[in-house]
């Protein structure tokens, strides 16, 4: 799907339009993680629009002909790549059409509109909503954004690899939220070529394990259902080029329950100030009930990937 050299493309085409954000060390906490290791975050909630989407949704606008934008921008989303595609069509003079889930955060939904996009709830979950936008693009003769099926956006997640080798020195393990996997796709492409001895960890709700089903049957498979109340990390089947990269990426997968990220969003606040929206906190929640998995680490590197605009962290 991607290699090295497209993530190369796409940090040099999104340049000036993201921020290069910053890592920190998890430490001096009152209550400290129950891990040995040390334990670096890098901020992705102080990217602009509150969350990594906007890199791959910058990298997606970019590789796009002048007629491909005018013909419109459609996405679907749980919330996070909606509020991105509405930014990055809003900056070429398009107003984005985003379906979502009626489990949207509210906050979401308000920040893609204040963005000039028209938002439209379209069934419970994320492939309802993806089939609206579907049906949406095949009318009018948009240009679909996928938020994690598409080559330039995986690409675009891929930068943070990049970064995270210039900034956070020679770890040894590195954690990633799993949604429909293009995120952990774009950095385990990355780390893969420049660091092959990093352990790459993915984190999924109970309520929603599309990766780490597929990865157990050794196929990519769909859930029965889902039940996590994380919009953003649900998704009941991933894309068979995502499925791919992650047998060749991902060394273990760990559940973590909605429970455990909210507990977790609301430690980062606590101890860091950090205000983590439920995805964006499961990497921490994974550390916090998984200690055994990080046994052998020495250096930690998770993600804090979204921003808690509905208020998760209070």
């Amino acid at each position: 799907m991607i290699a090295l050299s497209d993530v190369e493309r796409a940090r040099d085409r999104i340049a000036g339009q993201i921020r290069l954000t910053p890592v920190m060390v998890l430490d001096r906490a009152r209550e400290p993680l129950p891990v040995a290791a040390e334990v670096v975050a890098k901020l992705e909630l102080h990217q602009v629009t509150g969350s990594f989407k906007a890199r791959g949704a910058m990298s997606r606008l970019t590789d796009l002909q002048p007629d491909r934008i005018s013909a419109g921008i459609v996405a679907a989303s749980g919330g996070n790549h909606g509020v991105a595609v509405a930014r990055a069509a809003s900056l070429v003079g398009q107003a984005a059409r985003i379906y979502v889930p009626s489990g949207v955060s509210p906050a979401k939904a308000a920040v893609m509109r204040g963005w000039g996009a028209t938002v439209t709830i379209a069934g419970d979950e994320f492939f309802t909503a993806d089939a609206a936008a579907r049906a949406d693009v095949a009318q009018t003769g948009a240009t679909y954004f996928h938020p994690f099926a598409d080559p330039q956006v995986v690409a675009g997640q891929g930068t943070i690899g990049l970064e995270l080798l210039e900034q956070a020195g020679d770890f040894d393990t590195l954690v990633v939220a799993i949604g429909g996997g293009g995120l952990i796709s774009g950095l385990g492409t990355v780390i893969r070529a420049l660091r092959p001895d990093v352990r790459i960890m993915g984190v999924e709700p109970v309520g929603s394990p599309t990766l780490a089903a597929s990865l157990k049957a050794g196929r990519l498979v769909g859930l029965d259902a889902v039940t996590s109340r994380v919009p953003t990390m649900s998704c009941h089947k991933s894309d068979e080029r995502i499925f791919q990269i992650a047998q060749g990426v991902i060394d273990e997968m760990l559940l973590v329950e909605d429970d455990d990220m909210l507990a977790a969003s609301r430690w980062l606040w606590r101890e860091f100030g950090i205000a983590a929206d439920l995805a964006g906190a499961a990497t921490t929640a994974a550390l916090r009930v998984h200690p055994a998995a990080f046994a052998g680490s020495r250096r930690i590197c998770t993600l804090v990937c979204g921003a808690g605009l509905e208020g998760t962290v209070l």
